[in-house]
């Protein structure tokens, strides 16, 4: 049963009715629990998401550690998952759900065709490449040549900003995977942040002060 094009509309306004229309016809619309694994390294990809309402997260994982790439908010992509949708190829990350999410699946099979035919597609992909390139390089600066303080306490306040809460419900361990470090670290950090008075450590979570 073909999308209602106006629901899709709502959230991809620059998208031409022709291409809401192939969209409407062919992609599918799907609501993903918080904590959810949308796609897996090694895994073909056969639908691309756009996040349409909710957070994803995208990493990479070495043995027991994981390397947060980006976050993909309301009306983005992957950008990673489009290139291997593309090519047919394996993907090379992980993607969780940080919130129960509102998804819109693009399959991968049309996507070639409408990349050449569409180009508000490529417009989307582009600012998604853009994007998902800086903040990659904001990553690959801030793990060789930035302080774990300054580290920890810009991941908190993006974390705070992305999900709109002052208190983050997080532990010390799982912080510790996403920044790729040890759970102790984070635990020390977090102590000095408490004494220059930048965080509060409370039952709830970590608020940003």
């Amino acid at each position: 049963m073909p999308l209602d094009q106006s629901e899709i509309k709502k959230y991809l306004q620059d998208f031409s009715e022709e291409l809401l229309a192939e969209i409407a016809s062919h992609a599918q619309i799907k609501e993903v629990p918080a904590g959810a694994e949308i796609l897996r390294e090694g895994q073909y990809v056969k639908v691309l998401p756009i996040v349409l309402e909710g957070l994803v997260k995208v990493f990479t994982r070495y043995e027991e550690k994981e390397l947060l790439l980006y976050y993909i908010g309301s009306t983005q992509s992957c950008i990673m998952s489009f290139s291997a949708g593309l090519s047919n190829s394996p993907s090379r990350i992980f993607a969780i759900t940080e919130e129960d999410s509102l998804l819109l699946l693009l399959p991968t099979d049309k996507l070639n065709n409408w990349v050449k035919k569409f180009p508000a597609i490529n417009d989307l992909f582009y600012q998604q490449y853009n994007l998902r390139y800086t903040e990659m390089l904001d990553t690959i600066n801030s793990l060789l040549f930035g302080r774990m303080d300054h580290r920890l306490y810009n991941y908190l306040l993006e974390k705070s900003k992305l999900k709109g809460e002052k208190i983050l419900s997080l532990r010390h361990k799982k912080i510790a995977a996403e920044m790729g470090t040890a759970r102790e670290v984070v635990t020390r950090v977090l102590k000095r942040l408490e004494q220059e008075g930048k965080v509060r450590q409370l039952p709830e979570g970590i608020e940003i002060t």
